[in-house]
């Protein structure tokens, strides 16, 4: 089992619901105790947070957003008391030069001869200013975690020494506790059935999904399950009754109803961002199909897996999705290998592996 013989505090801006297993997990990890600092998003990005964690303490972060887009930046009036309260001997902190806040957090931590890690997406469109900024910030950090290979990459090009560098993969879920599913190589009364699972809301391109299933001939016209609730649901239900008719919009689904569901499907649709589905749909040994959104995505999805489509549109996936559904014994030898990573390369045990190595070499 991972041990983390420090006591560890970790900043964030927010704390998202889909994260806190991983807090816990982590939590389990450290010896001297683990405490989570986090406040309110912003009303306009809906981010489903939670102060709830039953392994890690939490924080309440008072947060202050300023000014909008490229501009944007925030300070955590109370930040400092967090860490004279609770005292890390560790620090990790959102790898963001937005947060005004974080510099002096940084400095009254090396101060008391303390590390900071950093732990970041990576920088995908650091340019001019804001690469200068992010390159100053990054120089101050005595580690820095990415999500994946490519934000690692990312890190790296910005100047940060490769033995600074550590990758862990963006986890949601543990490690599958039932084995891998075995599915007939048919489609049920010949027709398949494509998956959609998440909240209804733009940013997960549920649109191109039916428009994609109406152009397909009409013998690979799937049967597709839309799985979750949100605030387009609506206006996507119109467009299905125009498009695609046989669309199914189930609601929301949790536990053993969200497995069911699952278990009937053939392929996995994300046109738009995400992650916690992709992973519970790989945990259920399905093949995924979905958009390249952060750069986290190419950690789950190979061409062993599924498919990776940057810049989607309506004619990407609709070649993407009739090029999956003509062979269903690759679906199923795709299914499996998903199964696999999720069970061996990327889930919350690996993740908490990951952190623990960067800890051990900044103390």
């Amino acid at each position: 089992m991972t041990t983390i013989s420090v006591k560890l505090g970790i900043q964030q801006r927010v704390l998202p619901e889909y994260r806190a297993p991983f807090f816990d997990a982590l939590a389990a990890a450290c010896a001297k105790g683990l405490c989570v600092y986090a406040g309110h998003g912003r009303s306009v990005e809906a981010i489903a947070r939670t102060t709830e964690l039953k392994v890690a303490r939490f924080s309440q972060a008072n947060n202050l957003h300023i000014l909008h887009g490229s501009f944007y930046t925030y300070v955590q009036t109370n930040l400092m008391q967090w860490i004279e309260e609770w005292q890390p001997e560790v620090l990790i902190v959102e790898a963001n030069p937005r947060n005004l806040s974080t510099p002096q957090a940084i400095r009254w931590m090396h101060a008391h001869k303390r590390p900071v890690i950093g732990w970041g997406l990576g920088a995908p469109n650091a340019r001019g200013l804001h690469e200068a900024l992010r390159y100053r910030f990054l120089q101050s950090l005595d580690a820095v975690i990415a999500y994946s290979q490519t934000g690692a990459e990312q890190y790296r090009g910005l100047g940060c020494r490769v033995a600074k560098v550590f990758v862990a993969p963006n986890a949601v879920t543990p490690k599958p506790v039932n084995p891998a599913l075995e599915r007939p190589n048919k489609f049920k009364e010949g027709r398949a059935t494509v998956i959609f699972v998440g909240r209804l809301q733009k940013r997960k391109k549920v649109d191109l999904l039916l428009q994609a299933c109406s152009l397909l001939p009409e013998a690979l016209r799937p049967r597709l399950l839309i799985v979750g609730d949100g605030p387009e649901r609506e206006e996507l239900q119109t467009l299905a009754s125009r498009v695609y008719p046989q669309a199914e919009f189930t609601g929301a689904k949790y536990g053993e109803e969200l497995q069911a569901c699952y278990a009937m499907a053939d392929l996995f649709v994300l046109p738009g961002t995400g992650g916690l589905a992709i992973q519970q749909a790989m945990a259920h040994s399905l093949p995924v199909l979905v958009g390249e959104a952060d750069g986290t995505q190419s950690e789950l999805v190979r061409a062993e897996n599924g498919w990776l489509i940057s810049d989607m549109s309506v004619e990407k996936l609709t070649s993407a999705l009739e090029s999956a559904l003509q062979d269903v014994k690759r679906l199923r030898r795709m299914g499996l290998e998903s199964y696999r990573i999720v069970s061996e390369e990327v889930n919350l045990e690996r993740m908490v592996e990951a952190f623990a190595e960067a800890i051990r070499a900044v103390v």
